[in-house]
Parts: C-alpha cells; sequence; structure tokens
C-alpha cells in the first residue's frame, strides 16, 4: 500500500489547515509583521461576495503535471448544474447517529447563490491561466461584527473539474483587531468542518487515491474530483494551456455524453 506523502495528500492538508494554524501569530505580533495580501485577479466582486483568480500554490514550472487545464470553457448552464448537484449534511459522531441518525441531506448553495456564481465562474475559468486557480467568497452580514460565509474554489484538470467547498454557511466573527482571514483565504476553513459533502450524480465522482496518512487525518473528502465527460446531458467543454504560460497544460475537448 501506497503511503508516502503525494502531492494530493499535501494539497488536501494545506485545505485543511486553518489560517490561524498556517501563520505564527505570535511571532508576527512580536515582529510587527503584517502577513502579505495574497496576489489575485478579480473577476467580479460586490461589497460582500467576489469570485477571482489566485495562483495555485501547488504549480511548479518546472513540474509540468502541476499546470491546471486553463483557460477553460465551461458554459454557464453546466457550471450551474454542477453546483445544484453538491449537496451537504451536518456530520455527526457515530454515537450522536445511533441516537438521533444522519442529518437529512441538503443542496449546498441556495438558488440565488448558483444564479450569482455561475456565469462568474465560468468567466473565471475562461480567463484562467495554467498557474491559477479559481476562488469564490459568498457572506451574509449577521450583525456588525458577524456574518455567514460560504467560500472555496475549484480548477480544471484534464477532463475532470476539482473542486473545494472550504466553508459552508459558516458564522464568522469579524475580529475587534488583527486580521481577517475568511476573504483572504477562501479555500480554506475558518474553522473544523462540519459537514459531509456529496455529488449527484456520484457515477461522475472521480475516486481519489488515498495514502493511509489521508486516512489518518481526515482528508479524504476535502476536494470533490467530478469528470465532466460523466455530466448528461451538458454542453461541450473545452479548455487549452493559455500561450506563453506554459506548454505543459494539455489541451482539453470535452463532447456531451451520448
Amino acid at each position: 500500500m501506497e503511503q508516502s506523502w503525494g502531492m494530493g495528500t499535501v494539497r488536501r492538508l494545506s485545505l485543511r489547515l486553518t489560517p490561524h494554524s498556517l501563520l505564527l501569530v505570535p511571532l508576527l505580533l512580536l515582529a510587527g509583521c503584517a502577513v502579505p495580501q495574497v496576489p489575485s485577479r478579480v473577476i467580479y466582486e460586490d461589497p460582500v461576495n467576489f469570485v477571482r483568480l489566485e495562483p495555485d500554490p501547488f504549480f511548479l514550472p518546472e513540474w509540468p503535471p502541476s499546470a491546471n487545464s486553463h483557460p477553460a470553457t465551461i458554459g454557464p448552464d453546466l457550471i450551474a448544474h454542477i453546483l445544484k448537484g453538491f449537496r451537504v449534511r451536518e456530520h455527526r459522531p457515530w454515537l450522536f447517529v445511533k441516537i438521533m441518525g444522519e442529518a437529512p441531506w441538503e443542496p449546498a448553495f441556495r438558488d440565488e447563490e448558483v444564479a450569482l456564481l455561475a456565469p462568474r465562474l465560468a468567466d473565471a475559468l475562461s480567463q484562467a491561466r495554467p498557474n491559477e486557480i479559481v476562488t469564490y467568497y459568498l457572506s451574509q452580514p449577521q450583525t456588525s461584527i458577524k456574518r455567514e460565509i460560504t467560500s472555496g474554489g475549484l480548477y480544471v484538470k484534464q477532463n475532470d473539474l476539482h473542486f473545494i467547498l472550504g466553508n459552508r454557511r459558516i458564522i464568522y466573527g469579524i475580529p475587534a483587531y488583527g486580521m481577517v482571514y475568511d476573504r483572504r483565504y477562501p479555500t480554506r476553513p475558518t474553522a473544523a468542518k462540519g459537514f459531509d459533502l456529496v455529488f449527484d450524480p456520484s457515477s461522475a465522482v472521480v475516486k481519489q487515491e488515498s495514502s493511509i496518512w489521508d486516512r489518518w487525518l481526515g482528508l479524504e473528502k476535502d476536494e470533490m474530483v467530478i469528470n465532466l465527460q460523466k455530466l448528461a446531458p451538458s454542453p461541450p467543454v473545452t479548455a487549452s494551456a493559455a500561450q506563453g504560460e506554459t506548454d505543459s497544460a494539455p489541451e482539453l475537448a470535452i463532447e456531451p455524453a451520448a
């Protein structure tokens, strides 16, 4: 059995770590340092939501397989179809399941969230470079210091769409002082994930190879991979590497399934 630390394990582990655990906060405060702003290209932004392109931290120019299949042309209708396919439920410990049963499944995104995201995510993928990922952030103010947030990211590799749901309707308390993490790191959870995520149809989900480390650290379901060719009926999907960025991202041409 493969037990080495593969790239998939490293990526999933980084997504599980909250920004607080990634930063040496006390040392930064003592040194008077500020965390640099994540460089990004804004595709859409309003006072409470955004869609943007960010550098993929796992892209290595000297390692061609790390390049994403961008830019990718995926129509808004197909993006909406994919978003509506995600379901979540509250994660309950086994003892709670014995007493209360499993929590019910419900859509991961509200209809108005799908309507807002679908065209903007499609636009972002069409402009993305092989060394970038698309991130999204949705929020609803609850009080002057709290907001409900849903955030994550996505990228395309070959025929697969990799989808991250970092936060889902999490109540985030805006700190009275210090750094605000939720908008700065949309793919990373602001707290321990308390939900399970599935996709319908399940036949389109690509089973990821996981090591013993993934199972021990609970990383197996942090990133869901959807095979675009298995979604039917669907519009054509195409993607190609950006000229001048890299020659390694393969050309993608997906036709509707019969």
